[in-house]
């Protein structure tokens, strides 16, 4: 380009441009002359300054919509880990229990008392799923626990069966009669224990049999000691399984020192016998 040509385009570019400003009322005009580069340089950079405020606009609400999001995600993976956990515990419970060898381990051992990402909405789904499946199995296995403490089990004294259950000969009047239990004879001091977890109901004395020690179990079940010596226990109390309910004796209508023991299933009388021998 050459000289001549250059200086004529920098007269244009410093060429002032009136601008004038018509207000709407009477007063005078305004009137504004700027170089048209300053015009050009002023447009530029309200172009710039535009381009610029649009997009740091932008990413603040983009900047938002990902802290939302990482939040969201940051609350999806919390559960996740708090239901992994769970699960390990439950497989390390459920491992435990089915390592053990028998039925009665296994009860005895149970503790009485304790939108977004597909991919992870899924899982969720699964893992709740599973432990329902593992709270299910849970409480059928405390269910089954239940039944197991409340069910009468073993021999209430060490001893030998002297009369059995169901119809005999009165051993005091010879008339026929209907035994409601089993008698063990056995040594007078001997510890009466209890078959079953319970409360006992009656700690006295009743006709007949002496004193007498009865405790309800619940599921229905309910045994009594009778004949003995001295009760060990008082109404209301509870008690386990091998606890000691009383001394054995020959208190009441015998014919010599034994353990009177029934077992009552709902309102009826049953066999004791089937009780007797430990269950695995």
């Amino acid at each position: 380009m050459s000289m001549h040509k250059t200086k004529r385009l920098l007269r244009k570019c410093f060429t002032p441009i009136t601008i004038m400003l018509v207000p709407h009322s009477k007063s005078k005009l305004w009137r504004v002359r700027v170089p048209l580069a300053g015009l050009l340089a002023a447009v530029i950079l309200w172009g710039f300054g535009t381009f610029y405020v649009v997009s740091i606009g932008v990413q603040t609400v983009k900047y938002y919509q990902m802290s939302e999001q990482l939040s969201y995600f940051s609350g999806q993976f919390t559960e996740m880990r708090s239901t992994i956990a769970s699960l390990e515990k439950a497989e390390e419970e459920f491992t435990r229990l089915f390592s053990l060898k028998s039925k009665k381990k296994v009860l005895e051992a149970v503790s009485s008392n304790d939108t977004g990402s597909p991919d992870i909405d899924v899982l969720k789904k699964q893992a709740a799923q599973a432990m329902v499946s593992v709270a299910s199995i849970k409480r059928y296995v405390e269910e089954e626990r239940d039944i197991y403490y409340a069910t009468p089990v073993g021999w209430p004294v060490p001893g030998a069966l002297s009369s059995p259950y169901g119809k005999r000969e009165h051993p005091r009047t010879g008339e026929p009669a209907f035994h409601s239990g089993i008698d063990i004879r056995v040594p007078p001091g001997t510890p009466v224990k209890a078959t079953a977890d319970g409360i006992v109901s009656v700690s006295g004395w009743v006709a007949g049999n002496g004193n007498i020690v009865i405790v309800e179990h619940g599921r229905g079940f309910t045994t009594a000691y009778a004949h003995n010596k001295q009760n060990l226990v008082k109404v209301g109390q509870k008690v386990r399984r091998g606890d000691t309910l009383a001394i054995s004796g020959s208190t009441g209508v015998t014919t010599g020192p034994h353990l009177h023991y029934e077992v009552w299933k709902g309102q009826r009388q049953v066999n004791p016998i089937s009780f007797l021998e430990e269950k695995s």
